[in-house]
C-alpha cells in the first residue's frame, strides 16, 4: 500500500525511486530544465500549468516551475553548495564576488595613510618655512670670534609695535614710541650637555666695536664708546647687536632670532594662555600693567606680555624682570612642545601660524634650528638645563651694569667647550 499522498508517488517523480514505507522525505526537485524526452526538446510549460494544472501541487509536466524554483533539497547538499557564486563555490560570497582579502586591504590602507602624512608633512615644512621673516644678514658683521662647539643663538624681545593698533597699544600699555628697541636679550647655548639660557641685562654695560653699518655699507671705527647693551640695537639694530655681543663675550652666535610685541602676545593666546606661579606677594605696575595676586595662574596673550616686562614692581630691578622672562619663555615652550598641541592640527597651526608670521630670524636659520631652538628652551628648566644671568660684579662709573670680567670669561670657555656650565651670576 502506499502512504504517500496523491501525487507524491514514486511515479510521479519520474524515475524509479524506490520510497521506504512510513518515511517522509521532501520531495527532490532538480535545478534547471528537466531532462528532454528522447530525441526532443525540454518543454516548457506555461504559467498556468505550474499553477494549478495538474494534481494538488502542480506537477503536470517533466518541470512545472519553468526552472525557475527548483533547488536541490534533501540531497545531502547545503544550499548553493558548489553552485558558482553561492557560500562554497567557486568565486564565493554573494553575487559572484570573492570573500574579501584582508590582508591586501589592511596593506593598501597603511600605504595610504603612510603617503597622506608624508605629503602632509612636506606641504607643511614649506608652509612653515614660507612663513620665515630671514631679514638679518649675519655676513655684515665684521671680526667675528671663531665658532666653538654647540650653538649659540641671541634671542630678542623687541618692542616694536608693528602690527598694532592703537586700540591694542593701549591694552598692551606698549605706548606709541617709534622706531624699535629691546628689553630682553638672551644667549641660548644647545649642546651635548644640556642647554644653557644665559640673560643679557639690557643695562648691562658695553663697548660698541668697529662694525659696518646694515644699510650704508659704511664703516665705523671703534672709539671706546661705553654704552648700554640695548643702545647698540637701538643704533644699527640686529647685526651691531651681534657684533656687539660676540666682541663682549668673545662668543661666536650662529643664529639671531627676534619676536615683537604682537607676535609674543598672539602666542601665548594661540596656545590658550600660559600657566605661572606668581611670587609671593603678587605684581601690581602700572606702567606694564601687571597686576596679579600671588600664586598659580594661566596668563593670556596681554597678561604674559605685561609679566614679562615688569621691573618697576621688582625689588632687583632689570635683574629679577631677566629672571622672569626665562621662567616665562621656559614655561611657554613646556606647554606648546607636547602631544596635545603637536599632534593637533587645530592647535598647531594657529601657533606655528602666531608665531612664524612675527619671528625675525638670520638669512641662515632652517625651520630644524628653530625647532632645536625651542626644544632646547622647554629643558632650561628641567633634567640638565641652566638658566643664570650674566655675572655682574656691580656698577660701573656711568651707572650702568658692570659683568665681572673673570666669571665671564670662564663661562664663554665652558659655552664654546660644550662643557657643563659651573659659573654662578652670583
Amino acid at each position: 500500500m502506499n502512504d504517500w499522498p496523491e501525487g507524491w508517488s514514486g511515479n510521479n517523480r519520474g524515475g524509479d525511486y524506490a520510497q521506504p514505507d512510513g518515511a517522509r522525505v521532501m520531495r527532490q526537485v532538480r535545478r534547471g530544465p528537466s531532462a528532454p524526452p528522447q530525441g526532443g526538446v525540454p518543454q516548457q510549460p506555461s504559467y498556468g500549468d505550474a499553477y494549478g494544472d495538474g494534481d494538488g501541487y502542480g506537477n503536470s509536466g517533466p518541470d512545472q516551475y519553468g526552472g525557475g524554483y527548483q533547488s536541490d533539497y534533501n540531497t545531502g547538499q547545503v544550499y548553493g553548495a558548489g553552485v558558482p557564486g553561492g557560500p562554497g563555490g567557486p568565486g564565493g560570497g554573494r553575487g559572484g564576488r570573492g570573500a574579501p582579502n584582508w590582508g591586501r586591504r589592511i596593506k593598501l590602507t597603511a600605504i595610504t595613510v603612510t603617503v597622506v602624512l608624508l605629503a602632509t608633512t612636506i606641504g607643511t615644512y614649506f608652509w612653515a618655512d614660507s612663513k620665515l621673516n630671514r631679514e638679518v644678514d649675519l655676513s655684515k658683521v665684521i671680526d667675528r670670534p671663531e665658532a666653538g662647539e654647540g650653538t649659540n643663538y641671541l634671542i630678542v624681545g623687541s618692542d616694536s609695535r608693528a602690527g598694532l593698533s592703537d586700540e591694542q597699544k593701549k591694552e598692551l600699555h606698549t605706548g606709541s614710541a617709534d622706531g624699535k628697541r629691546t628689553d630682553s636679550m638672551m644667549i641660548l647655548h644647545t649642546g651635548s650637555n644640556g642647554p644653557t639660557l644665559v640673560s643679557l641685562p639690557r643695562d648691562s654695560n658695553v663697548e660698541i666695536p668697529s662694525f659696518v653699518g646694515s644699510e650704508s655699507g659704511k664703516t665705523y671705527q671703534g672709539t671706546g664708546r661705553q654704552v648700554k647693551l640695548n643702545a647698540a640695537y637701538a643704533e644699527d639694530g640686529p647685526e651691531l647687536l651681534v657684533r656687539t655681543v660676540e666682541a663682549n663675550t668673545g662668543l661666536h652666535i650662529d643664529h639671531y632670532v627676534e619676536i615683537g610685541f604682537a607676535g609674543f602676545a598672539n602666542i601665548v593666546d594661540a596656545v590658550g594662555g600660559v600657566e605661572i606661579e606668581i611670587p609671593k606677594g603678587g605684581m601690581k605696575d602700572t606702567k606694564s600693567g601687571a597686576d596679579f595676586e600671588a600664586g598659580k595662574q594661566t596668563l593670556n596673550g596681554e597678561q604674559a606680555l605685561a609679566f614679562v616686562r615688569t621691573r618697576y614692581a621688582l625689588a632687583g630691578s632689570d635683574l629679577d624682570r631677566t629672571k622672569n622672562q626665562q621662567k616665562f619663555l621656559a614655561a611657554l615652550a613646556s606647554q606648546t612642545a607636547t602631544p596635545s598641541t603637536v599632534l593637533n592640527p587645530f592647535k598647531l597651526y594657529p601657533t606655528m601660524s602666531a608665531g612664524l608670521d612675527t619671528l625675525i630670524v638670520d638669512k641662515d636659520m632652517s625651520l630644524f634650528d628653530l625647532a632645536d631652538m625651542f626644544w632646547a628652551m622647554k629643558g632650561v628648566t628641567g633634567g640638565d638645563g641652566k638658566s643664570m644671568n650674566m655675572p655682574i660684579s656691580g656698577n660701573s662709573a656711568n651707572g650702568n651694569l658692570q659683568w665681572d670680567t673673570a666669571k665671564v670669561k670662564q663661562l664663554v670657555e665652558q659655552l664654546k667647550n660644550d662643557e657643563t656650565v659651573t659659573v654662578s651670576a652670583n
